[in-house]
């Protein structure tokens, strides 16, 4: 008999796992970030999501990659360029980190091929790496970020624990509905940020591309259904596995209590 994996809330998780993956076969929003495994791509996208609504990255995601289409131009480009193609997501210092992370990644290629004194990359040398603890060593990035990367352009079977899943995974398996009052955040604050990755890891499919449509779908769910006010329970695709959502009563209109 096989030994259960470290944190996977055993039948509980497998159901999880089933059901998220089932919606999110009908349900998945359509973004441009999502047709692709480009990891320059990948990357780009995952700088402007952070803090920052789908709907308007959707908008200046397009325009960034046409002006600048690889790391290498990103790299080359003068620091007001990058500037001006970022104005109006905010958060300006994503994109000095993201523009100080091309070049950290092309000069590093740069000196691995032995080209360093033409001053540019060969062919195929601006590369990120595809290991969640090598791509948390460039500028800009977190360990969010470092395992989205990883999975969504190298198809790697890391979790990506960002605010979405974390706030699924705590009502999901301990039962925590987010209101803010202070038993519950103080219950919040004792529940670890290791033992939530732990969780995340053992949930994640072992098959690469399942591992993809695993993070994509539960980042998903929490930034459509399981929203931090006013979670949608009746429509959750999840809610008879749910510890939060089968607890919460629903009334003749739908509404929670």
């Amino acid at each position: 008999m096989g030994r259960k994996r470290k944190g996977s809330a055993g039948g509980q998780g497998v159901a999880f796992r089933r059901k998220l993956l089932a919606w999110w076969a009908r349900a998945a929003r359509d973004l441009p970030w999502r047709r692709t495994r480009d990891p320059y791509r990948v990357l780009v996208s995952e700088f402007m999501l952070q803090q920052t609504q789908v709907s308007r990255v959707a908008e200046y995601y397009p325009r960034f990659i046409e002006r600048f289409p690889d790391l290498g131009t990103l790299a080359n480009a003068k620091p007001r360029a990058v500037r001006e193609a970022w104005d109006g997501l905010g958060y300006y210092a994503r994109a000095s980190n993201l523009h100080a992370l091309a070049k950290s990644v092309v000069g590093r290629g740069v000196v691995e091929s032995g080209v360093a004194e033409k001053g540019v990359a060969g062919d195929g040398v601006a590369t990120l790496p595809d290991d969640p603890e090598e791509l948390i060593k460039l500028p800009g990035i977190g360990r969010y970020t470092a395992g989205a990367v990883a999975c969504f352009a190298f198809e790697k079977p890391v979790p990506a624990v960002d605010t979405n899943v974390r706030r699924v995974l705590l009502r999901v398996f301990f039962g925590d509905d987010q209101r803010l009052t202070r038993q519950r955040t103080t219950r919040q604050r004792l529940i670890p940020q290791r033992r939530i990755w732990d969780l995340a890891r053992a949930l994640v499919p072992k098959d690469g591309k399942r591992a993809w449509k695993f993070n994509q779908a539960i980042m998903e769910l929490g930034a459509l259904i399981c929203v931090a006010r006013k979670p949608r329970c009746p429509e959750c695709p999840v809610r008879a596995v749910c510890r939060t959502g089968k607890s919460r009563r629903t009334d003749a209109q739908g509404r929670i209590g």
